[in-house]
């Protein structure tokens, strides 16, 4: 009986897909709108404030910080900048299934849309916040490769006034070699370990800082509204006709299964769609990729992390961290967990997954239908037994939110 009920409701849906027919805002129940309430964007709240960054906020920030964001000569050979990677065209992706700067890394490149709202950041969450983890490219070998007191020569030379505006006088770099780094090259590293404890302080403030206009520049990069949200809009004012000529019957039964049969909500929660979380989903590894254990290394380089929450670097004199502090105690949980990534896109930019794996929307939902084995650690998915044609009404509804950032045009490009 259970099974012939399925087959004739998903008969009674593609009918309605085939011939058109409207479907009544009654067709959700009070907990449902409830639900879809939670997920528009107009449920968002205001950007939380970043208490370890003071200048998160400051206009003057965001325009220092834009011009770094487009600068190449923030890297070692002077042709790669966050923008390389993070293309603004490409919902701040790059479309590769490596990101490549000066060479390729490990896994594909995350979007920055709506990062500010997020306390974890990049796929294994290995930093806790959006300055520390604008840092962390510019010194990795296979991204800009560049070295610390690299980038202090050059914000003395390009960007002293906007710097001092700021933050105060740049230290006197006249005796500080060209390329000295923590974690660069062994010549770099060198060159680090001859500076005295404080001239290795000063820069590394330097380095914080300018991480700090970048993350300003980077909280204004917003989604937008989405069609998504004015069908949202009109359920709830209880407009069954404007609802239904914002989504087509597919569109509504690939919502309902959204938030019911396939429970993508699960993770997939709150209006940026994203719960900020890792969860291991089993996705198959490359050969070049194998043994990336996600969440579980990401704790352990979060905690070493100079530029972490609590570090002197930070500006919140209180250091409070309690996700920093209940992250190192579910560390061992998290094997093969990677962090849900937001779906407030401009637009689906493929390949999908951490890794690439999948080329098309088709296939991740085929995924999470499957529930395959995990390599490493245990999956927490579950088959879904989801027909074809639901499947199709669910990547159906996935494309009707992908919308224009809520960002000024002009910080769209260098």
């Amino acid at each position: 009986m259970k099974k012939f009920l399925g087959i004739l409701g998903l008969l009674l849906l593609a009918a309605i897909a085939v011939v058109g027919v409207n479907m009544p805002s009654s067709f959700w129940s009070p907990d449902e709108i409830n639900l879809l309430r939670s997920l528009s964007l107009h449920s968002l709240p205001p950007l939380p404030p970043d208490k370890s960054n003071r200048v998160a906020d400051d206009p003057r920030a965001a325009v220092l910080g834009h011009k770094l964001f487009f600068d190449a000569r923030l890297s070692k050979d002077g042709i790669v900048s966050c923008a390389s990677c993070h293309i603004p065209e490409l919902n701040f992706q790059d479309a590769r299934a490596h990101g490549r700067g000066i060479a390729e890394t490990r896994r594909r490149t995350p979007s920055l849309v709506g990062s500010a709202y997020f306390s974890w950041f990049f796929w294994d969450g290995r930093r806790d916040s959006q300055w520390s983890q604008a840092l962390s490219p510019l010194e990795h070998a296979d991204e800009h490769g560049g070295s610390r007191t690299q980038y202090a020569r050059l914000m003395e030379t390009f960007y002293r006034e906007e710097y001092t505006a700021l933050f105060g006088a740049l230290p006197n770099l006249q005796n500080v070699p060209a390329h000295a780094s923590p974690v660069g090259d062994a010549n770099a590293r060198a060159a680090w370990d001859k500076l005295t404890n404080v001239e290795q302080q000063t820069i590394s403030r330097v380095y914080a800082n300018m991480g700090k206009a970048i993350a300003a520049y980077e909280r204004r990069i917003l989604p937008g509204a989405s069609r998504f949200d004015e069908y949202v809009d009109a359920v709830t004012r209880g407009d069954s006709q404007r609802a239904n000529e914002i989504f087509s019957a597919d569109e509504i039964a690939g919502l309902k299964l959204f938030i019911g049969k396939a429970n993508c909500v699960k993770c997939h929660n709150t209006p940026l769609f994203s719960d900020d979380a890792f969860h291991n989903t089993g996705v198959p590894q490359h050969a070049e990729t194998e043994n990336d254990l996600g969440r579980a290394e990401g704790a352990v380089e979060n905690f070493a992390d100079e530029f972490k929450c609590w570090s002197e670097f930070s500006d919140d004199e209180k250091r409070d961290c309690p996700h920093l502090r209940y992250m190192q105690a579910r560390a061992g949980e998290s094997i093969g967990a990677f962090k849900t990534p937001s779906l407030r896109k401009t637009q689906y930019v493929a390949p999908f997954m951490h890794n690439a794996w999948y080329t098309n929307l088709r296939e991740v939902l085929e995924h999470y239908n499957r529930a395959p084995a995990a390599p490493y650690g245990q999956t927490e998915l579950e088959p879904l037994h989801l027909h074809a044609a639901e499947l199709r009404q669910l990547e159906a509804f996935l494309l009707t939110l992908p919308a224009p950032l809520e960002t000024a045009p002009h910080l769209l490009a260098p």
